[in-house]
């Protein structure tokens, strides 16, 4: 009599039609999934270096920051009054503390305003 082989059971597939990474979706393989491929630059996309921003009191060396100087202190200002954030100015932590002090100090005493009009 023919040896028979064994007949695979009904619904599993060879190993070698499905790879699957060890989170168990299919990997796309060299090209990435979809046919693109794979890596970081798509095409048409341009490279952006930010530019580091550096504390400008830190660059000065300040070691206070006057509240008798509005002139300086409106460029952390919004135009609606409020304080503007380190990411946005680039200030370092330990002067952005004592920048929001000098001016909630120099809006008591009214020489910065605390909102604008709307």
């Amino acid at each position: 009599m023919p040896e028979e082989t064994p007949a695979p059971a009904p619904h599993s597939h060879p190993p070698s039609q499905h790879s699957s990474s060890p989170g168990g979706r299919p990997s796309g393989g060299p090209s990435g999934p979809g046919g693109r491929p794979a890596g970081p630059h798509r095409r048409g996309k341009r490279n952006y270096v930010r530019k580091k921003k550096v504390c400008r009191f830190c660059v000065d060396k300040v070691d206070l920051i006057d509240y008798k100087k509005p002139e300086i202190l409106q460029s952390f200002l919004q135009e609606r009054g409020k304080i503007l954030p380190r990411r946005i100015t680039g200030t370092c932590a330990r002067h952005q503390r004592w920048l929001t002090v000098a001016i909630k100090r120099a809006q008591n005493i009214a020489l910065l305003p605390f909102a604008t009009e709307l």
